[in-house]
């Protein structure tokens, strides 16, 4: 097989395996690749739990790989069982307190280093142990605390002692998916990001509901964006595996496809000997060969500026729900004053400069969206001079809506099939509007609230208490948020819920449908065009509705200046994605 211009391939070869298999049977594997994908590199790991490979025999599998045309890396699951004493920690990960885990460890990356120039550490590289070492060290810091300075000390021990015997080393350190809790169990991208000499991205989202991490399909794309800001062009890649979709090959592939559509370098299949004689290795190279065409006619990533700082807590996966609602997020540990919008959550909350950057952000004229979360959080800390708001500690349930934009005259009234528990927030007629609103009974609550102040725009976007309501609002609601959180960009969607908008610097937006039957979504374009066209099959949408335009509101005089937006029907199908232009 040809390989990919726009991206490479790797696979992961665990030391499980290597610990019963010949080189008869690795040959049989590397063989099955070749029928159906270009195999460009593998990364060879000596331990994992119980399991040691020998300097000898991983000299052995490094040198039948690259016989292949393979290249080789090494790799490191960091579980252990240290003197045959277990440790108060899940996955049985290393107790960098303990003396003599810090001798293992250090034994390990020792010999790997003898044989490759690279090495890369699997998502065990953190700490959750709580034995009676690490409840002495830690004294009266938290244990976050304690562990991301911990975890900062082994880094810096292990990259220079891997240096020392092979001054060549490029030492990567692997990410995994659950970014929201990163500080807890000791993993500091902060620091770490100057430490290592790369980055690895974990996109495997798996299953959303019956999986205690909730984690949503559109974060197989936000993360490769968040980690790529957080090293910019040293995210080596993202890593999925066949957990949690392996009876939905379909679920799979979108996991390398959104891995892809984030521009990733690499994608690392996990792991090398689970994918032999599967159905999933044909799939996968069928899909290749599409997306490494379309990967070449993509730009670069654009979206709703999303500020995660480092070491960030709260509104778990609050932008990867609305990434599913079809807004385009580019995610980041730092604030851009200069972006169109920003978002902030209640993860927001932890810089501690977020409410002065926000007050001066929008003063000077940026749009501003923060959720309830980051609101509350800042209660007390100057957020109440932006805005007449207030919160009640009520809640109010509904499925009743009217979407009323300040600069417009038009009122939109729709329905959902199922009621939606908010907040119910406070606020003063004509110092604050509310934009889109719950109707409940004979009363109303905002569910997005717009305010003046100084040359910028403030917005809250009441979340709903389970975040997955949101799948439940309605098409017009959807629209009605998506198009505050897209101000500044070409292109918005009016969508029902589970559809992801990718958009990218070069006017391509590519479109996912996770619905469970065909449907419609409408592309909104700001600003006139000749339409829509697809960029693989060349058919083109030229019929729109153009949209109501900024209008008077009463006695006012003025209107905020927008482009006219005309909305395109795209029709979408389950499982299935589009990639367009708008037509100049």
């Amino acid at each position: 097989m040809e390989p990919c211009k726009n991206f490479k391939i790797a696979a992961y070869v665990f030391a499980y395996y290597l610990d019963k298999a010949d080189d008869a049977e690795i040959q049989r594997g590397i063989d099955f690749y070749r029928q159906y994908i270009h195999l460009d590199k593998v990364y060879i790991e000596n331990h994992r739990g119980k399991v040691d490979i020998p300097v000898k025999r991983l000299r052995e599998v490094k040198a039948l790989f690259e016989k292949n045309g393979i290249e080789t890396s090494g790799g490191i699951t960091s579980t252990q069982n240290v003197n045959g004493i277990r440790k108060p920690s899940y996955f049985d990960t290393f107790c960098f307190t303990d003396p003599a885990h810090r001798a293992e460890y250090r034994r390990i990356v020792s010999e790997l280093s003898q044989v490759f120039d690279e090495i890369i550490l699997d998502d065990f590289f953190f700490t959750a142990c709580r034995c009676e070492m690490c409840i002495e060290a830690k004294g009266k810091k938290s244990w976050a605390e304690y562990r991301l300075d911990l975890m900062e000390e082994v880094s810096h021990e292990i990259v220079d002692l891997a240096r020392s015997i092979n001054p060549k080393m490029n030492f990567i350190i692997k990410y995994p998916n659950w970014y929201e809790s990163y500080q807890e169990t000791g993993y500091n991208p902060g620091k770490q990001r100057d430490i290592f000499d790369m980055i690895y991205t974990g996109t495997e989202t798996r299953d959303p509901i019956y999986s205690a991490q909730h984690l949503q399909r559109y974060e197989s794309y936000s993360l490769i964006r968040l980690l790529e800001n957080t090293a910019p062009g040293r995210n080596g890649g993202g890593w999925i595996d066949l957990g949690g979709s392996s009876d939905n090959l379909n679920i799979y592939l979108e996991q390398a496809d959104l891995t892809m559509f984030a521009k990733a370098r690499e994608l690392m299949l996990f792991n090398f000997s689970s994918m032999v004689d599967t159905n999933a290795l044909p799939a996968l190279g069928n899909e290749f060969r599409r997306v490494d065409r379309l990967v070449g006619r993509l730009g670069e990533p654009v979206g709703v500026w999303a500020w995660e700082p480092y070491d960030g807590d709260g509104e778990d996966q609050a932008y990867n729900y609305l990434g599913m609602c079809g807004a385009a997020i580019e995610p980041s540990p730092y604030m851009n004053p200069d972006a169109p919008v920003v978002l902030f959550t209640q993860s927001t909350a932890h810089a501690p400069d977020a409410m002065e950057q926000l007050e001066a952000y929008v003063r000077k004229g940026g749009n501003a969206v923060v959720t309830t979360g980051f609101f509350r959080e800042m209660y007390d800390r100057g957020i109440k001079d932006l805005t007449s708001v207030r919160l009640t500690g009520r809640h109010v349930i509904g499925n009743e809506y009217m979407i009323d934009h300040s600069n417009y005259t038009s009122t939109h009234y729709c329905k959902g099939a199922d009621p939606v528990l908010f907040e119910i927030l406070n606020y003063k007629t004509n110092a604050t509007v509310s934009d889109v609103t719950l109707i409940a009974g004979e009363h109303n609550f905002p569910i997005m609230t717009e305010d003046n102040y100084g040359r910028g725009r403030f917005f809250i976007l009441n979340l709903p208490e389970n975040f997955a309501d949101l799948y439940k609002l309605p098409l017009e609601v959807i629209r009605g948020i998506n198009k505050h959180l897209s101000m500044g960009q070409r292109v918005y969607l009016g969508c029902r819920p589970k559809v992801n908008l990718f958009a990218y610097d070069n006017n391509v937006y590519g479109v996912e449908s996770y619905r469970p039957m065909s449907d419609k979504v409408q592309v909104i374009v700001r600003g006139a065009c000749k339409g829509l066209r697809d960029i693989e099959s060349g058919r083109e949408y030229a019929e729109c509705l153009t949209l109501p335009k900024p209008a008077c509101r009463g006695d006012a005089t003025t209107i905020i200046e927008e482009p006219t937006e005309y909305a395109f029907e795209l029709p979408v199908w389950p499982g299935r994605y589009t990639f367009f232009e708008v037509m100049e």
